[in-house]
């Protein structure tokens, strides 16, 4: 099967969506899949190498940091992919290259798969100074574009349920993101990140993974990290964002500024590494989708602390694997009784670990995407000739 991956962002860029396309495009390979990407390149110059076309686009950060945009559909790498002819369009974004996505469908005549990976609820305060008119024009764009769609992804049943809300009519399948868990599963020497952001070796080490921005909500994790009452603990921050300059500021007017670090951006190959090295995964997000930061914690045999979020049904569970808090007595309360009892905390680690390789493997989430391109693929052919 010839499969095309359009995507606003692509390698070296890391998120949760970039993680999600490379663990898929690798599997599918596996399975003897044609996979080629179509992304924007991170400047005004368009290349071409491995299968992924990065073409030439524009900054639009003042509406979003780190967002660009394409404007043309009239491109060298669409006359190539044009007579590549693939069977399915998988798009993972909502603007330029599902445009662009569009463009290749009506030339082609194949149907669009769609991957709804962003509550854009939670962005609202990027282009909107009222929160009711901004969920409005959510619905409104949503419910727009994937009326194109000739069928849709949703991560998990919180997405499923909003695009419900917002009156999509398409068929909504709900398949749980997969990642690459092996590297997550060798057991690595913590000793080498305590030395290398020099935190003494008796704390404990409470971990923070994703992009730094507003509607990552790491001022809670923050506040509720000084109000701990242990002195031998540490809160590592791993990743970088528009946020980080605040963040740091606001861990120093805490006074906890030498008990927490901020890492900066880390290769993909080494995160596992960060994971290893701590005894807490913990997050205040109720923007997430799915949350692949929280399975790569798991898969660690991390207990994850996180905000309560129904997108976490089935990922986190209250007392098995971690505990989705509701305020800060229960954030306090779990992560002492977790680093104070080594016997339960071995078990929330096993269960952890054990759960994430069920669920969450990127195998078995390539297998459920192969079904659902070749029943699309079949359901659109099927209905263009009932048209026609």
């Amino acid at each position: 099967m010839k499969i095309l991956i359009t995507t606003e962002c692509y390698l070296p860029v890391i998120n949760g969506v970039v993680t999600s396309i490379v663990n898929l495009r690798k599997e599918l390979q596996k399975m003897d899949h044609d996979v080629r990407i179509l992304t924007l390149s991170t400047k005004n110059k368009s290349f071409h190498q491995d299968g992924i076309y990065y073409m030439s686009s524009l900054s639009i950060g003042k509406i979003y940091p780190g967002a660009r945009i394409s404007l043309s559909t009239h491109h060298s790498f669409l006359e190539e992919i044009l007579e590549w002819k693939p069977d399915i369009i998988h798009s993972q974004c909502e603007f330029s290259t599902f445009r662009i996505a569009k463009h290749i469908s009506k030339m082609l005549h194949i149907p669009i798969l769609h991957t709804y990976h962003t509550v854009y609820e939670d962005y609202t305060h990027y282009f909107s100074p009222n929160h009711k008119w901004g969920k409005a024009m959510v619905s409104l764009f949503s419910k727009k574009i994937l009326k194109h769609a000739a069928a849709i992804i949703a991560p998990t049943k919180k997405v499923h349920a909003l695009l419900l809300s917002y009156g999509v009519d398409r068929p909504i399948h709900i398949v749980p993101t997969g990642i690459n868990l092996q590297q997550f599963s060798i057991v690595k020497e913590k000793r080498y990140i305590y030395e290398a952001y020099k935190i003494p070796y008796d704390h404990q080490l409470l971990l923070f993974v994703g992009r730094l921005a507003k509607e990552k909500n790491v001022e809670e994790i923050l506040t509720y990290f000084a109000q701990l009452s242990q002195s031998k603990l540490s809160l590592l921050i791993v990743g970088d964002g528009p946020h980080r300059d605040y963040l740091q500021q606001y861990a120093q007017n805490l006074s906890i500024e030498k008990q927490v670090i901020f890492t900066g951006l880390i290769e993909p190959n080494d995160i596992s590494s960060y994971y290893q090295a701590a005894d807490l995964f913990v997050s205040a997000s109720n923007s997430e989708t799915q949350g692949l930061t929280y399975i790569e914690a798991l898969a660690s045999g991390l207990p994850a602390i996180c905000r309560k979020d129904p997108c976490l049904e089935n990922v986190v569970t209250n007392g098995v694997n971690g505990w989705q808090y509701d305020d800060y007595t229960d954030f306090k309360n779990i992560v002492d009784r977790l680093l104070a009892t080594p016997t339960l905390y071995q078990q929330f680690s096993n269960n952890a670990r054990q759960g994430a390789i069920q669920n969450y493997s990127s195998k078995s989430f390539a297998v459920k995407m192969e079904g659902i391109y070749i029943d699309t693929i079949a359901s659109y052919y099927l209905k263009t000739e009932y048209i026609y």
